[in-house]
This record gives C-alpha cells, sequence and structure tokens, in this order.
C-alpha cells in the first residue's frame, strides 16, 4: 500500500469510524521511503488536502456568525468541537511526522 492511499484511508476512517489508525511516520519507516518520496508527498495535493482540512477545523472551531462559518457548521455540524479537536491535532501530526521523516533522512553523517 502507498503512503498516499494510506493516508486517504486514514482520513476517511477518523472522520466515519472515529479511529486514529495511521502512525505516519511508522508507516514510512516501515516501508523504508526515500527521502525524496516523502519529499514527493509533503509536496502532493493529498498533503494540500491535509492541510485544506485542518484549516476547515480550524474555522469550525473558532466559530463564527458569517457565511463561511454557517458552511463549515452545515459540513462538520454533526461532529462535535472536543471530537474535531482531536481530528485536528491527529492530522496536525500526520504533517508534522512527514516532514520530521523527510528531515531524518537528510543525506550526510548520523549524529550518535
Amino acid at each position: 500500500m502507498d503512503i498516499y492511499i494510506a493516508v486517504d484511508k486514514a482520513i476517511d476512517e477518523v472522520f466515519e469510524n472515529d479511529r486514529y489508525v495511521l502512525n505516519l511516520y511508522q508507516f514510512a519507516k516501515g516501508l523504508k521511503l526515500k527521502r525524496r518520496d516523502m519529499t514527493e508527498f509533503i509536496h502532493s495535493s493529498t498533503t494540500k488536502e491535509l492541510s485544506d482540512l485542518i484549516t476547515e477545523l480550524d474555522s469550525y472551531i473558532k466559530g463564527g456568525r458569517d457565511r463561511e462559518h454557517q458552511q463549515l457548521r452545515e459540513a462538520y455540524g454533526h461532529i462535535p468541537k472536543p471530537k474535531a479537536r482531536k481530528i485536528r491535532k491527529y492530522l496536525v501530526t500526520m504533517l508534522e511526522d512527514a516532514v520530521r521523516y523527510e528531515q531524518e533522512k537528510r543525506p550526510g553523517r548520523k549524529k550518535a
């Protein structure tokens, strides 16, 4: 299974079944991904979608009465705000794991 499919499935699982199934860092280590693969993932549309979801959840959690927040309440209103905060944290962790993995795969000597 490639990283794109795994992330898409993890996003679906968290929204549909409230299951946090993917540790992206461990998944990448298990696949022994190369740095360029993770860099490609970081710059992909999947990561952009993940980032957009985080932004939308931020706005939903913050709330408001304007038109944009009304649409977000319609989209995410079925999710209680504490759960939305937990989902947001999980998604942020995925992005952070990707960056951390990429940084650790930098060429050069390993620090002891």
